[in-house]
């Protein structure tokens, strides 16, 4: 009995819970068996890492894309669909804020204080000042007579109209009052212990000198002895009376009012400049892998400051020399131009503006503009929200690209991701299948084009079907993924409507529906968990068998500003897996040789005037130079 507990650890019949336990797996198994579970554990899950390659169009190139997009779409044309959604996924996540700043929407700023100020940082204080009055505050506001003030024109106001304007909650400008207290209440107490210090003094003072003179020195030391940023040596007292990092902290909250009250300067007055410190010892490699020291400070007569009527300009060379209007300006393509932008962003590309130091001080700065058609921009707008009421276009190649991540992909081709999960023991069938077999393939060998696809023809072909199924593969939008459609002959659906018969499959009982969905696979029971509550109870039995559980993830925000995740619950879902094929044979399809007897790109030139040869043409000499050199390299006899 003394050894019970270490035996609970080591012996093999022992039950113990899955090894993936905490992420999802409900099974609990003997100890032996877990290495045999963990091939079919729900919670050992894989994510697909196939990767492929897609280029944009160029111009020449959209005679195809142009004709395809035109015609009716169909789940049968795999590289098409598969584009399709390649294109939909990058366009979502590319955001125009990013590459386009300059065409965004400009939003109306609020209202609110002048931040100038440094009001609405946190920890910003002040205090009770005399010579200060609320209403130089506010940059703009108006007064319950309703009169507009601006921050530059505020006329003096009597204590009673400053606290009517206080507690008035129709102004926009002060509907922060409390939060301004709240802020303004850190220094009060400071203020209250000189004001308490004062008036000690002027007892004192008066019982030696007299009331006036008190009266005068309360202002006096009221103005020397108070925190507030505006007040005047306060930066002195507070370096002698408290310690670096509280004077410090000092500085960060209070920077703003500091400077406007005129306590600190702010920038480096010139006298106090310097070029060189104590310098840093930094290996320089190349031109573009030098940096500056920390210690150098730039000369100003180097970057110009010497010379102060000269100003700083931008100057842009674009198309205004030309002498035309921007309507007479053809538009640029928002596509094609948001993916360019999009590769210089990534380093794929060749750069059409790109920042260059010479010297590690100057710096040359190139900007390209565009001009589109519907500008500006929202500010979250993505470039699908953009193209969402225009025509459809097709902006890539039809044919993928296959790479690893050990390839190097610095050229202006996107990478997609397949990104779908499966359970452990699923993840070989969909790669044999989907990547190995299909995606592979798609280019010539499972599905072939015309050869004349170039010219604009969109005729193509399924050469190959499963060779034990009788069913036909498809693409689906909405799984993002091929799928395996069974063949269903016509005549079991003659005399039979939709939803009598859909009634009648839920009128079975529903252990033989448990039974029938047990034959489907991952792929049709997440469909058929769809149709109806009736039939997700009846997929929800074969969960634990054939489905996979994650873990849904939220974040947290706590009131002090960070943040944290955690798990909030399980997710049981199928994975987007069909059956398996395991082999593949040719269709029973006319050859590609009978769709060119009719293809009506496939135009034959006949000639019927006579073409010289290459011997009637050119001069005697050139004749005779052609012989002496066919004669050399003939074989003697």
């Amino acid at each position: 009995m003394c050894k019970e507990e270490e035996h609970k650890l080591l012996c093999p019949h022992e039950k113990v819970p899955c090894l993936n336990a905490e992420y999802g797996c409900p099974f609990s198994m003997l100890r032996f068996k877990l290495a045999k579970h963990l091939e079919v554990c729900p919670a050992s899950t894989v994510s697909c890492s196939m990767e492929w390659n897609r280029w944009p169009l160029i111009e020449k190139e959209t005679v195809l894309n142009e004709n395809v997009m035109k015609e009716p779409y169909s789940e049968e044309n795999l590289d098409l669909s598969m584009t399709l959604r390649d294109q939909r996924t990058l366009f979502n996540s590319l955001k125009l804020g990013p590459l386009f700043p300059e065409l965004m929407e400009q939003l109306e700023a609020p209202e609110v204080v002048d931040k100038s100020l440094g009001l609405e940082a946190e920890g910003a204080v002040g205090g009770e000042c005399p010579d200060m009055s609320f209403s130089a505050l506010a940059s703009d506001f108006t007064d319950p007579k309703g009169r507009v003030f601006s921050g530059e024109e505020v006329p003096e106001m009597t204590q009673a109209e400053q606290e009517a304007l206080a507690n008035d909650k129709s102004v926009a400008n002060l509907g922060k009052y409390n939060a301004w207290e709240s802020m303004f209440s850190k220094e009060k107490r400071s203020c209250k212990h000189a004001e308490n210090s004062a008036e000690t003094q002027e007892t004192t003072s008066s019982q030696k000198n007299g009331n006036k003179k008190a009266n005068a020195e309360e202002h006096l030391n009221h103005d020397k002895s108070g925190l507030a940023p505006w007040q005047d040596g306060v930066l002195e007292r507070l370096s002698s009376e408290v310690a670096s990092k509280d004077f410090n902290m000092y500085l960060v909250h209070h920077g703003r009012m500091l400077i406007r009250f005129g306590q600190i300067s702010a920038c480096t007055p010139r006298e106090k400049d310097f070029v060189y410190g104590s310098l840093e010892p930094i290996p320089v490699q190349t031109l573009h892998s030098f940096k500056v020291p920390t210690s150098y400070r730039a000369i100003r007569n180097r970057v110009g400051d010497s010379i102060k009527e000269k100003k700083e300009e931008t100057k842009g060379i674009d198309t205004s020399d030309l002498g035309v209007s921007d309507d007479d300006i053809p538009k640029c393509d928002v596509v094609m131009a948001t993916l360019v932008c999009s590769l210089e962003k990534e380093l794929k590309g060749k750069f059409i503006s790109e920042t260059l130091s010479d010297d590690g001080i100057s710096i040359n700065i190139g900007t390209q503009t565009y001009l589109f058609e519907s500008t500006p921009f929202k500010t979250s707008a993505s470039l699908a929200d953009v193209t969402a009421e225009s025509n459809p276009c097709l902006k890539f190649h039809l044919q993928a690209e296959g790479v690893t991540t050990r390839h190097n992909k610095s050229c202006s081709a996107f990478t997609f991701l397949c990104h779908h999960f499966f359970r452990r023991d699923e993840f070989a069938s969909h790669f044999k299948n989907v990547h190995a077999d299909i995606q592979s393939s798609l280019s010539g060998w499972f599905e072939q084009r015309c050869p004349l696809s170039y010219l604009g023809c969109t005729y193509s072909q399924r050469k190959f079907r499963p060779a034990r199924q009788k069913a036909k593969v498809t693409y689906s939008q909405e799984l993002s993924t091929f799928t395996l459609k069974p063949e269903v002959s016509p005549l079991l659906f003659e005399g039979v409507k939709t939803n009598p018969a859909r009634k009648s499959l839920s009128s079975l009982p529903f252990e033989m529906l448990q039974h029938i969905a047990g034959f489907l696979d991952s792929l049709a029971l997440s469909q058929l968990a769809q149709v109806s509550p009736y039939m997700r109870e009846v997929c929800s039995t074969l969960l634990q068998e054939r489905g996979m559980v994650s873990l849904k993830w939220e974040k947290k925000t706590y009131s002090h500003g960070g943040s944290s995740w955690r798990a909030r619950k399980k997710v049981w879902q199928f994975s987007c897996l069909f059956s398996t094929v395991d082999s593949w044979c040719f269709d029973d399809i006319p050859s590609m040789s009978e769709h060119l007897k009719v293809c009506p790109f496939y135009v034959t030139e006949q000639k019927s005037e006579p073409v010289p040869l290459a011997s009637m043409c050119g001069t005697k000499e050139q004749s005779q130079e052609r012989s002496t050199l066919v004669s050399m390299f003939l074989p003697k006899p």
